[in-house]
């Protein structure tokens, strides 16, 4: 039986540091996705809906109000799927789309049908694509960029590991953009020993910050899922993490897994 991982993948990776998704970040996914496929079923949570939008229209005033933020995810989500569809069928991946919303989490009967579907689609070895339905929810469009969203679709699926691919190698010492002397925390154990170190830098781009990505840490610790944050800059990150061979931070879990029920 294959493992099941979870890979989250923020706007700030998708685009690379511009303004506008990027192609070959997408591909490099595809690729890495190749591989992984051979030891995991794999659920992608991938944001960058806003970001797509962009590329095609501008609805003024959407960094401020939150129904054009809305309008601006309700026209990219398309698009982006259709970047995704694109460049993965190249590659032989089909995909799937999934939009929840956190009411979803919250009903039993919803996280059944949520968690069928989704192994009926790995069962058809298409890969769900998981994001926020905006139109109806705005908590990650808001503040979150998809980490919780993805803790959430970790403990639900009975996941073995949830990846935060990010811009960063992971959880420092201090804010490395600000302090040189920052150093790598490569494994958290207790999450209130890193809390002093969150220290959040500006973003134009993803609404996910340190602060959202250790929340998420302590959803899946409560419900026994591991989660990595891997620096989605470097080459073949998802794997290269997995064979040890790049610095990243590990959030051990508790050993036994619980279920959605258990409030996070």
């Amino acid at each position: 039986m294959k493992k099941k991982l979870i890979i989250k993948i923020g706007t700030s990776t998708l685009t690379a540091g511009t303004n506008r998704i990027s192609f070959a970040v997408i591909e490099s996914l595809a690729r890495q996705i190749v591989e992984l496929k051979k030891e995991f079923d794999i659920v992608i949570v991938s944001s960058g809906a806003i970001a797509t939008a962009r590329q095609f229209v501008e609805i003024n005033g959407y960094h401020r109000n939150v129904d054009s933020k809305q309008a601006m995810a309700a026209i990219g989500q398309t698009k982006l799927m259709e970047l995704y569809d694109g460049i993965f069928r190249t590659f032989g991946l089909n995909i799937a789309q999934i939009l929840l919303t956190y009411r979803d989490f919250e009903n039993e009967t919803a996280n059944e049908n949520t968690r069928n579907t989704i192994n009926k689609l790995w069962e058809v070895d298409y890969i769900p694509i998981v994001n926020e339905n905006d139109t109806v929810s705005i908590e990650e469009i808001v503040l979150g960029d998809n980490d919780k969203l993805s803790a959430l679709v970790a403990v639900i699926t009975a996941a073995d590991l949830l990846i935060l691919v990010s811009d960063i190698d992971g959880v420092y010492t201090c804010n490395p953009h600000l302090h040189k002397e920052a150093e790598l925390i490569t494994e958290v154990t207790d999450l209130d020993s890193v809390a002093h170190c969150i220290e959040e830098k500006e973003s134009t781009l993803g609404t996910g910050g340190m602060s959202s990505k250790v929340h998420a840490a302590e959803i899946c610790k409560k419900h026994g899922v591991e989660m990595w944050i891997v620096n989605g800059q470097r080459e073949n990150y998802i794997i290269q993490a997995l064979n040890g061979t790049i610095p990243f931070t590990k959030f051990t879990a508790v050993a036994v897994k619980t279920t959605i029920n258990d409030k996070p």
